[in-house]
């Protein structure tokens, strides 16, 4: 809606819990993103058996270019619906549509411009998801030009949102200062209030979503994954240490002190392979 925002038209970013009608998927398929033919392929088996499982429980559309459809039917339920949306890569969190209510019925799509997390990764196919699909459903789409990605930002489904600085205030997503900045992120998410930690610039693809580290799990609640004590030689421990002392300091939209539930650090992390 051109001149308009989500929160000037009185919609909001619900909280990740409400319920919904569909799950979101993307097929990865960009061999510069994935240059390793049978890494890629293993890949698409998960998001094929992950599709095929959320499918037994809810409606669940796989987006992905009409040339791939063949290959993908012969690897998920019939269950899965498949859509004619090109992509490159499978976050479809940060790539792909994000709706927002009006709590009267109403949904339309708020832009985040993804961009490939300040360049660093190809996102010619992805850049366009958000805006591809709004059309094949016929929604409204809202776009305060804010740059970035869902991810990147926690919201209570209630006016109050957690992010770090390093995702959003940052010069490789947009050029403004952080008021500017911020203003369009709360214009994009129909909400009132942000909590801001710095977060680090660089460290990984992301420039550290807060998704990765903290999350509401209710209004009032956030889980925050984290050791047991500050490691001063390890950055991410000292910015999440940061972030949880900040989040803990804050009050929410409505004034209300937030909880933090501490989850510890699993003791062996590690990644299976076939």
């Amino acid at each position: 809606r051109a001149g308009q925002t989500a929160r000037q038209a009185g919609f909001w970013y619900p909280e990740e819990t409400d319920p919904h009608e569909r799950t979101f998927m993307q097929w990865p398929v960009n061999r510069e993103v994935h240059p390793d033919a049978d890494f890629l392929y293993d890949l698409q088996d998960s998001i094929a058996e992950i599709a095929s499982t959320i499918a037994e429980f809810e409606p669940v559309v796989i987006l992905a270019a009409a040339r791939h459809h063949r290959d993908i039917r012969a690897r998920v339920s019939g269950g899965v619906e498949l859509w004619d949306i090109p992509t490159d890569d499978l976050w479809c969190r940060d790539s792909g549509p994000s709706f927002v209510i009006d709590g009267k019925g109403g949904i339309a799509v708020t832009q985040f411009n993804f961009n490939g997390w300040g360049n660093k990764q190809v996102h010619g196919n992805d850049g366009l998801i958000a805006a591809r699909v709004a059309q094949h459903l016929g929604l409204p789409v809202f776009d305060t030009g804010l740059i970035g990605e869902a991810g990147g930002v926690e919201t209570d489904g209630h006016g109050t949102l957690i992010a770090h600085e390093s995702t959003f205030i940052n010069p490789n997503r947009n050029p403004g200062t952080k008021a500017e900045i911020e203003r369009m992120l709360l214009d994009t998410m129909g909400a009132e209030k942000i909590v801001w930690a710095p977060g680090i610039i660089g460290a990984d693809i992301t420039d550290y979503h807060i998704d990765a580290l903290a999350r509401f799990v209710r209004p009032g609640q956030i889980v925050i994954q984290m050791g047991e004590e500050i490691d001063s030689d390890d950055p991410w421990s000292v910015a999440a240490f940061r972030t949880h002392d900040i989040l803990a300091a804050a009050t929410d939209a409505k004034g209300h002190r937030l909880e933090l539930v501490v989850l510890p650090e699993p003791w062996e992390p590690r990644v299976q392979t076939p």
